[in-house]
């Protein structure tokens, strides 16, 4: 995982990869809704319960509608490994957790960063042409 996701956050997401390694899915799809949790704290969010801090997140234009339902969904999943329901987590489930989790944790810090360091080039480039053109009047 890219050391543009917070470290905190790579450990956590780490934690529910070796869960789901070592079989135990519902305790990956728990660790993945603690990641989504750190997400939110990570973004700046002070809203403590969740479904009120992914929409935070949303309303703040930091995650678009797609990617707000896939975070509502991996939280259900993770109250549903939390709490017992008499419904088992599969591994599919456990599976698709980690890569939805996964693609937010890029989109959220990895991509972000990605496209600030290309907006800074593209600005620093649009100013050394600019200071070019000027030079040449």
């Amino acid at each position: 995982m890219s050391n543009a996701v917070p470290e905190k956050l790579r450990r956590e997401h780490d934690e529910a990869r070796k869960c789901y390694d070592s079989r135990a899915f519902t305790a990956a799809v728990v660790m993945v809704r603690r990641t989504l949790e750190g997400v939110c704290i990570e973004a700046g969010i002070s809203e403590r319960i969740l479904v009120k801090s992914l929409k935070e997140l949303q309303s703040r234009g930091m995650i678009d509608g797609r990617l707000a339902d896939w975070a509502q969904e991996l939280r259900v999943l993770g109250n549903e490994g939390a709490h017992y329901t008499g419904r088992p987590v599969s591994r599919e489930d456990a599976v698709d957790a980690l890569a939805f989790s996964e693609a937010l944790l890029d989109y959220m810090f990895v991509l972000a960063a990605k496209f600030d360091e290309f907006k800074q080039r593209r600005a620093a480039s649009s100013s050394d042409n600019a200071a070019s053109q000027a030079d040449a009047v």
